[in-house]
């Protein structure tokens, strides 16, 4: 029969098949360790979440585009002419919201849709030479000082954050893209 230990909130000791309070212990600093560096994650996330927020606002006084459309403008510079839908893949949003932002980098004279000759269904999607040039000069997508930081690290501790990455984005649901 166990007694509750009023001292340490532990289960006394009666018998040897019984945990070891001590183990009993450390089975518990683990688990609150873990919800520890849960919040911690969660807190780090939301960081990184803010200085993109930032990030976005500075893109858009610096050079009068979102981050959704610098992503957009750098995977046409990248990739060269592209339909939405393909464009949509590389920029890791729905082709609806691909367009929306491909309908604003137009009215500011940044792409232009093209429509295929030999099938006049399919539209391809070219940089304007502005938007070719807003894309040399724009920075990438991401804050200056994490790129910077992450140039100066080690390529194995570049390894150890690009696994970290992987694995909280492998826990996504792939519906949520």
């Amino acid at each position: 029969m166990n007694k509750m230990n009023e001292k340490n909130s532990l289960p006394a000791q009666t018998d040897k098949k019984e945990v070891a309070p001590d183990l009993q212990f450390k089975q518990e600093f683990v688990e609150e360790a873990v919800q520890d560096s849960i919040r911690w994650i969660i807190w780090y996330l939301r960081r990184l979440v803010q200085a993109d927020e930032v990030f976005n606002k500075e893109l858009a006084k610096k050079y009068q585009v979102s981050q959704p459309q610098l992503t957009c403008l750098l995977a046409l510079f990248e990739y060269g002419p592209l339909p939405v839908s393909k464009l949509a893949k590389y920029v890791l949003v729905k082709p609806s919201t691909a367009t929306g932002i491909v309908d604003r980098l137009e009215e500011k004279g940044l792409v232009k849709r093209e429509r295929n000759v030999l099938d006049r269904r399919i539209v391809t999607i070219h940089l304007t030479e502005t938007g070719n040039e807003v894309a040399k000069k724009a920075p990438l997508p991401i804050p200056t000082p994490m790129v910077d930081g992450l140039n100066r690290l080690p390529v194995e501790e570049t390894r150890k954050i690009v696994q970290s990455l992987a694995t909280l984005v492998a826990m996504l649901d792939e519906t949520t893209i």
